[in-house]
């Protein structure tokens, strides 16, 4: 498997959208419109930041989550137009977790963070 922290941001951020989109879907949402927006709340990159803060202040996240999502946001990636850079990077390792999580077959664990992320803690 490649060991990339860019690269697990990639898938991170495929099955980030994916558990938004079910859960938008999931609770109503029809209108194509309205998934895109409502899903903002959750998929930029300043919603991103938000949803990882409170994760690290609520002590959600192990050690080895941490470990993670700072090898994940110290990683040189492309500069973004809708963020700023910090938030960009902890936006990245969010990412990062979350494909970094798969790869290791954590599904379990993936669920409890979008849980978390989503409000059905």
């Amino acid at each position: 498997m490649v060991d990339n922290p860019l690269v697990m941001a990639y898938m991170g951020d495929t099955i980030y959208e994916q558990y938004i989109r079910e859960h938008l879907i999931r609770i109503g949402i029809s209108k194509i419109g309205d998934l895109q927006q409502h899903s903002l709340e959750y998929v930029s990159a300043n919603s991103q930041r938000k949803h990882l803060e409170r994760l690290m202040n609520d002590n959600f996240l192990t050690e080895e989550e941490l470990d993670i999502v700072k090898w994940g946001r110290n990683a040189k990636g492309a500069k973004t137009k809708h963020a700023d850079i910090v938030t960009y990077r902890l936006a990245t390792g969010l990412e990062a977790l979350i494909g970094k999580l798969y790869f290791q077959g954590k599904k379990n664990r993936i669920d409890e963070i979008m849980k978390f992320i989503i409000g059905e803690e």
